[in-house]
Formats: C-alpha cells, structure tokens, sequence
C-alpha cells in the first residue's frame, strides 16, 4: 500500500464528502507550494527545480516540462502579456485520468496552475475543458471562486505583486483541440485547425503572445515538486522516469480503472494487481498501451514496463498511460474499423492525405468486417501506413496516431485479415 507522500495525485481524492475545499486542502497541506514560489523563489528557480526533477508531459509525447517552459521570453508579467493554458481536452478513447484529478481535487489543479504561471509570468490562465465533462466544469468554476475570495487568485497574490487569473473555457468537442495549437486556434474562437511551426506556442501562441499548454495531470505534479523536491520526485519512479503516473485498463478485466503508481509499473501488475486480471472466460490477446493512437503489443509483452523509454523500444509509445485491452473473443478487424472510425471523423480536414485517407481507410476495414473485402485491399491499407504514419507527411500528427494501430495491428492479425477476406465474414461473429 502507498503512502500518500507516495501517491501525492491522488492522496485527496476520494474524500467522504467530495472535493476538499479551500482550507481542507490548506490543513493537508495545500497551498505551501504557492506560498514557497511567490514569497521564497524566483521564476527562474521554480523553472530551474521542475526541470531538475525531470517531469515530463503527462498528455502523451512526454516532453520535459521545464525545457518547454525555457523557451518562454523572459519578461515581467506586466510588461508582456503571456498565458498559461491546461489542456484539459480527454478526447483520447481509453483515456480518462484527468477527469479523476479534475472531478476529485480541482484546487490541486489550481495550484499547479498558479506554480507554473508564476514561473512563466504568465497573467491569465485557461482551463480548455471537454465539453462532455459537466461535473468537472461545475466543481472547476466552484474551486475557481473559491480560491479567487480568499485571495489566492486575482491581483497581488499574497502581497508579491504577482497577479493571476483563471478562466474555464468548455470545448465544442473536437478530438483535434487536443493537437496544441489547435486548441489554441479554437481558444480564439476559429476553427479548430493546427499551425505550422515556428513560431512555436511558446514564443507566439495564444493571440500572439507567448503562451504555454500542459496536460492536467502534468500541472497537478507542480505542487508536490515545489513542496517536497526534486530529488523527492525522482525517487518517486521505479526506472528512468521520475515521479508517479495514473496507469488505467480499459477492456474485459475484472475491475476497469485508474490508479496511480511509480513511473515504470509493469503492465502485468496493473492489469493483474489493481484491474483483478482478466474476467472469466476471456485471455489477454494485444493491447494498446497509451491509448487509441499507440501501436499494438501482443500479451507476450505484458511484463513492459510503462515508462516512455521501455514502452518505445517494444514497439509502441506510453501516451496516456491508460492501456485499452483485446481479449480473445474481440475481433481485431471491428475493433481497429471502429478505432479508424473515430479518426476519420475527427480529422480536421486541413491536408489531403488525413482528410482524404483515413476515411478511405476506413471504408476499407468497413469492408474486409463485413465480408466483402478483397485480398488487395490489404495491400492499400498497408500502402496507407507507409504513407500516413510517419510524422512529417501530415500537417500535424492526427494520421500518424491514426496509423500507430493500423500498422501494428496489419501484422499482429493478419490472419484475422485474410480469414475475412478468404471466408467472407468474421469468423468470431458467427461463432459466438
């Protein structure tokens, strides 16, 4: 059993009586790292501890967080107007840790948000929140008023002449606002669309001006990082990768959910330990291991261990953290028809080949489930992976998510493929 100093994320949640408020979360120990960085630290210290405790961006390409905060111009909040923007936008399927930390201690969150905004000195904060996440947005605006009347947002933060706002904005739900600079480019009230680079969020983001995007979970580690150290983070992890992590399963296992544990838990103890194994009747036969957007791995690598650099070298990318299970009684092909179908309508529609692609992809899949493909249809959709899933031939990196389980999944299934080609149907619908 860990500790709460061990599982900082999540050592609130979960309370009898719902999210703490203001001072329940000051008596266990709330607010100490706001009140370190505005009255003991420089923005510069705090950049310099979160990049000494090596976190890394807990949306899914696991960046450093204090290099991406180094990239932010060195001015005074009042001189530039700069912003801090928590992408808190869970539209990846099988993916649902921010919710946790947003519907169960939102002041942890606002914590973090004041932490790094004072270190970027940016003025004005921005929680982009899915829209379907209504509890969340209805206890978000209430810890928001919260903190805001007793002084810990607004004007003048504790007498240190730093000022700081929060503002919730509910997404229209577009799985592209999660791309950054899409969310940015919705923030201002356009078309979700993303945008070429340079110039970089950091330097010209939102309305122009420098402007930083961190994940839910990433901004929720700030407060414990300034509060206990990072030598105190780093020990947290059990490999290369500092910290805790909110590892989830989704899929025929006895109890689907999240948890958090050290960075480099192996899968096997999560999906046996904490989801109960697999449910009766049902064996494990491939998982994504970050989400929809991650490459397949079969069961016989269930002992990876979920940190980025392992999880790479399998295969496949650690994403989310949230792995997405197939048992042996799902069939591959409907399952990655209807993953491929979720990519295809939420392509942005900026370049041809995502928009024009992934929908032929999946009217290709749609084709070999129901019995009337044919065997050349495996060959244009291998065609369609070699061409989409590199990164660099799309605008942004929606077809090359897109792609991480097609690809994968044409070479871990490829008798599935042709049994439904060859016997036009799918073998598993008719016998079950």
């Amino acid at each position: 059993m860990m500790s709460p100093s061990e599982r900082p994320l999540t050592a609130m949640i979960g309370l009898p009586d719902g999210p703490p408020d203001c001072a329940a979360y000051g008596r266990a120990g709330g607010w100490q790292a706001a009140r370190r960085a505005l009255r003991d630290m420089t923005p510069e210290a705090v950049i310099d501890l979160v990049t000494a405790s090596k976190l890394r961006g807990r949306g899914g390409a696991g960046f450093g967080t204090g290099q991406k905060w180094s990239f932010v111009p060195r001015d005074p909040a009042t001189t530039r107007r700069k912003y801090l923007i928590a992408n808190a936008d869970e539209m990846e399927p099988g993916t649902f840790k921010d919710r946790l930390l947003l519907e169960g201690n939102p002041l942890q969150l606002i914590e973090g948000m004041i932490v790094a905004g004072y270190a970027i000195q940016a003025g004005h904060g921005v929680i982009f929140l899915r829209g379907e996440y209504h509890l969340a947005l209805e206890r978000l605006n209430h810890a928001i008023a919260e903190a805001r009347e007793v002084g810990w947002l607004g004007e003048n933060i504790l007498g240190s002449g730093f000022g700081f706002e929060i503002h919730v904005h509910a997404s229209g739900g577009r799985y592209i606002c999660g791309e950054e600079t899409a969310l940015l480019t919705a923030l201002e009230g356009r078309r979700a669309q993303p945008r070429s680079k340079p110039p970089f969020p950091q330097v010209g983001g939102l309305w122009g001006a420098p402007s930083v995007v961190n994940n839910v979970e990433t901004l929720c580690n700030l407060p414990h990082i300034v509060t206990n150290g990072a030598a105190w983070f780093l020990s947290l992890g059990l490999g290369p990768d500092s910290g805790t992590k909110i590892y989830g399963v989704s899929g025929r296992v006895r109890r689907p959910g999240a948890w958090e544990l050290p960075m480099g838990t192996p899968l096997r103890e999560i999906i046996e330990h904490h989801a109960g194994g697999m449910r009766d009747g049902y064996r494990l036969r491939a998982f994504l291991p970050g989400g929809a957007s991650t490459a397949f791995l079969d069961a016989g690598q269930i002992d990876v261990t979920m940190d980025y650099g392992t999880v790479e070298k399998a295969g496949s990318r650690l994403g989310t953290g949230l792995a997405i299970l197939l048992d042996d009684r799902t069939c591959p092909v409907g399952m990655l028809h209807n993953l491929e179908h979720f990519f295809a309508q939420e392509s942005c529609g900026w370049c041809t080949p995502c928009r024009d692609g992934l929908p032929w992809v999946e009217r290709l899949l749609g084709a070999i489930e129901s019995g009337t493909g044919e065997p050349e249809d495996l060959d244009r959709l291998h065609d369609h992976a070699r061409m989409l899933g590199p990164m660099g031939r799309t605008f942004c990196a929606h077809a090359p998510g897109a792609m991480a389980p097609l690809a994968s999944g044409l070479k871990l299934f490829r008798e599935d493929f042709d049994a439904h080609i060859h016997q036009q149907r799918c073998p598993l619908r008719e016998t079950a």
